[in-house]
């Protein structure tokens, strides 16, 4: 057995961590400590995950800056594990990237080998002992797991741990199946073998990367649902592996992408191979999720052989093609709603111009504007230009709608500015179904489009016409077989089957509006 050891971080009053033995308990004591912002009118980011491994190189300085091309996967914790011969290092705190990390942290935690992790919480509520990665000991020295998705067997995969349950120190899907995965290897199987075992007791999303004492692993689940890529730092020959959730994390540190992690399939990246074993662990239908495409990926993301920003633009123009309007301006909600507007701009003849300004350095804050401050119109993301829109009837792109709170705020400050006509236009179908699958939607009795009329939304939000792109253009737009994607929260066609528990604790008896011709 390898003798390893690991080292938690436990911030003193420099933020730096601290050479103290891995202890639960004390991580235990930490989800006393909840943070949670006021939910925004959207669906919440997926989580991000990170991996390097790379001799010479500073990997933990490499993997912040991968973390910090994935903020926008997940804002509430970040944390990071370096591999530094037999002794692990792990650093996670509640905040952004930057909040969580400074150059000092960086400096001591030297190694070959890092793990990193963004999270927004689907599983678990938001404390600082939910953040990942989570890092575990068996009889073949430590590891460190990320997890992106969600599981929908969690309460069964729980209940077959249970004689473990002393040892939880999170309520995170994401540790059980780290919890999974130690177990195999104490049971006498390989990294490899015991990876496939754990992920074999999982239904759900899953993309993971695992740090070990034998390399770097990267995988997805059997339908693919939420993304996963490889690619290289340097010469083939030197065997620098990167992973990320989106090629924009490879980009921002110099790294070529070489491939997706195929949905099904098991990757083991070597120390020194220029060739990565690669296995399918699991055939079964791809089904990646749409809505990376239409808003959580960054524009600048790779996806089929080309950015999302090339998609969001031709959604935009099918769009117009489905649904025209006489306008004056063509305006999108920053940021996500801008390449469908141009796209919807460029197809329709109708000028595209800035009617919104969005203060990007807002990020999460768990500072909340007061009730006086909101009904006075504090505008904190975004704020409209009068001198633009004043006489104008304008066409809003935004890439969804859920609850409408949002939406309806925003189309009421348009006519205060002087919007004379305000034609809203959605770059998606209608969200009608909640996501079990790594997205934070809200309970389906909460999504306007699953109680309400398009003509009730319009009334509702105070516009002058709504329409939303169809399920055939948003598909047809991607160029790609429409079977491969998951598109359960426009139709409730869910490609992995769950629990009736947990389908009730999301799903209405009887959805109405939209939703009902869904169901």
């Amino acid at each position: 057995m390898p003798a390893s050891s690991v080292t938690s971080s436990d911030p003193d009053s420099s933020g730096s961590p601290a050479a103290v033995p891995f202890s639960p308990s004390s991580t235990q004591e930490q989800c006393g400590v909840e943070a949670k912002a006021e939910r925004p009118d959207k669906p919440e980011e997926a989580c991000g995950v990170f991996a390097v491994m790379a001799p010479q190189q500073a990997v933990a300085n490499l993997t912040y800056f991968g973390l910090y091309a994935l903020q926008h996967r997940g804002q509430e914790s970040a944390g990071i594990a370096v591999f530094d011969g037999s002794h692990v290092r792990l650093h996670k705190d509640m905040g952004l990237v930057s909040q969580v990390f400074d150059q000092d942290v960086l400096e001591r935690m030297p190694g070959e080998l890092a793990i990193g992790h963004n999270r927004y919480s689907t599983t678990g509520s938001s404390k600082v002992c939910n953040a990942q990665p989570v890092v575990l000991m068996t009889r073949l020295g430590a590891f460190a797991l990320a997890h992106n998705g969600n599981l929908v067997n969690a309460a069964e995969l729980r209940e077959s741990l249970s004689h473990l349950a002393g040892e939880f120190t999170s309520t995170t899907d994401s540790e059980l199946i780290a919890f999974a995965l130690q177990q195999a290897v104490d049971g006498g199987q390989s990294w490899n073998a015991a990876i496939r075992s754990a992920a074999a007791r999982c239904r759900g999303a899953f993309s993971l990367v695992i740090g070990t004492s034998e390399g770097l692993f990267a995988l997805r689940d059997g339908h693919g649902i939420r993304p996963l890529v490889f690619g290289l730092i340097g010469e083939p020959e030197q065997a620098q592996w990167v992973v990320s959730s989106e090629s924009c994390g490879l980009d921002i540190i110099g790294a070529r992408y070489s491939d997706d992690v195929q949905p099904g399939e098991l990757i083991h990246f070597l120390m020194g191979d220029p060739i990565p074993q690669r296995q399918r662990w699991i055939e079964e239908p791809a089904k990646l999720c749409v809505f990376e495409m239409i808003y959580f990926a960054r524009p600048d993301s790779r996806f089929f052989g080309e950015s999302l920003y090339s998609y969001r633009v031709r959604i935009g123009e099918v769009l117009a093609r489905e649904n025209p309007v006489d306008a004056d301006l063509v305006i999108g909600v920053p940021d996500s709603g801008i390449p469908a507007a141009i796209g919807y701009s460029q197809a329709s003849g109708i000028p595209f111009a800035d009617g919104l300004i969005k203060n990007r350095y807002v990020g999460r804050t768990f500072i909340q504007p007061t009730q006086a401050m909101r009904e006075a119109g504090i505008r904190v993301k975004l704020n409209p230009l009068p001198d633009v829109l004043a006489g104008k009837r304008v066409v809003v792109i935004d890439d969804s709608i859920v609850r409408g709170t949002t939406s309806r705020k925003l189309v009421q400050a348009l006519r205060d500015a002087g919007a004379t006509a305000v034609h809203m236009r959605i770059s998606s179908p209608p969200v009608t179904h909640p996501c079990f699958y790594g997205i934070d939607t809200d309970t389906q009795d909460h999504l306007i489009a699953a109680r309400l009329t398009l003509a009730e939304i319009e009334q509702h939000l105070g516009v002058d016409s709504l329409a939303y792109l169809s399920k055939t253009g948003m598909v047809e737009a991607a160029r790609s077989d429409s079977g491969q994607f998951c598109t359960a929260c426009f139709d409730g066609a869910y490609p992995i089957p769950m629990d009736e528990e947990v389908r009730r604790s999301k799903l209405m008896l009887e959805p109405a509006g939209l939703a009902a011709a869904c169901s």
